[in-house]
This record gives C-alpha cells, sequence and structure tokens, in this order.
C-alpha cells in the first residue's frame, strides 16, 4: 500500500485506463442504453442563457426534495455549473413533441428561435416541456469523466402531456 489517496472521484484502486474488468467505454455505454429513460434539457444563466440535453437525471429523496444530474466534465455547462455566481439550474422533462430540442442542446442545433425560452426569476426554462423544476446548487460531486450536481429543488410544475423517451441510442413516443 503506497498511502497516496486516490483521485478525486474514483473509486479506491483506481488507475486511469485500468482494463481488469474487460469492459470498454462502448460496451458499457450499450449496455446502460438498455435502461429507457425521460429526456432532459438543464438550463443555466451566466453571460447568457445555455441549455444542454441530459438523460442522467435522477430524483435523490422527497424529503427535503433532491435531484441530481450527471454532466460531462468537457461539456459547456459543466464549467457554467461550477462557476461560483451560478446558483441554481434548471431542469426541463422533454415531452413527446419536442425531440427537435433534444437535438438542439445536444449539438445539432436549429434555429434559436424555436427555442420556446422562458424566464422564472431569472432562471431560463424550456416552454412545453411536460416538467420543469428550479434546482438551487447543493453539493458537486466529481465522479470519474462526469460532475454530479445536486440540486435542492426550489420550484417545479407539470403536465399531464407525454414524455420523450430515449432507449437504445434512439427516441421513442409512449405508447
Amino acid at each position: 500500500m503506497s498511502g497516496a489517496a486516490d483521485p478525486p472521484g474514483q473509486p479506491a484502486g483506481y488507475t486511469p485506463g485500468m482494463t481488469d474488468t474487460g469492459l470498454s467505454p462502448q460496451e458499457f455505454r450499450q449496455t446502460l442504453g438498455r435502461f429507457a429513460s425521460g429526456v432532459t434539457i438543464i438550463t443555466a444563466r451566466g453571460d447568457e442563457r445555455r441549455g444542454m440535453t441530459a438523460s442522467a437525471f435522477v430524483s435523490v429523496s422527497l424529503q427535503p426534495p433532491l435531484i441530481l444530474v450527471s454532466v460531462d466534465t468537457r461539456a459547456h455547462m459543466q464549467a457554467l455549473l461550477l462557476q461560483d455566481d451560478v446558483t441554481h439550474f434548471g431542469v426541463n422533462v422533454l415531452s413527446a413533441t419536442q425531440r427537435h430540442l433534444s437535438d438542439h442542446f445536444a449539438g445539432r442545433p436549429g434555429p434559436e428561435d424555436q427555442v420556446p425560452w422562458f424566464e422564472h426569476e431569472g432562471l431560463p426554462l424550456i416552454g412545453g416541456s411536460v416538467a420543469q423544476l428550479v434546482c438551487r446548487k447543493d453539493r458537486v460531486i466529481e465522479a470519474g469523466d462526469h460532475t454530479l450536481f445536486l440540486g435542492f429543488v426550489e420550484y417545479s410544475r407539470y403536465t399531464d402531456d407525454d414524455p420523450l423517451v430515449y432507449f437504445r441510442g434512439q427516441y421513442h413516443e409512449l405508447g
């Protein structure tokens, strides 16, 4: 035992490039793709409003109301959410009719005027979404090649519309 501390956000004994499990990142991604999930747009405001498509979103606790989003360390959103003056972020659960918005914020942008932005107390949100949550940054956790943002939900609203679903690398609708 060397006594050296494990890097932050890494499992005990992890070494970058470690292949002991024989599991490649591509194989792991394909495995996780078998889990159907909703599609969200994470929104925040720094110098300008920004959004990012994310399927790695989960509820954590009902009391207190906590959620978690996972953001790639290479993403612009990660750098924005790490800024001290960015204290809140939005989670917008997309409706079945909003696939174009998922594509827009996943790096295949369409016309900006097609994004139904609105603001709640200065925080940009996406109109027409199945649900919107306004979250105060509670904790930031380094986890491998992602950063986890734990959010305390200060406001939420929802509709009865069907959500957009992502499964095996493709969009689906319920029904």
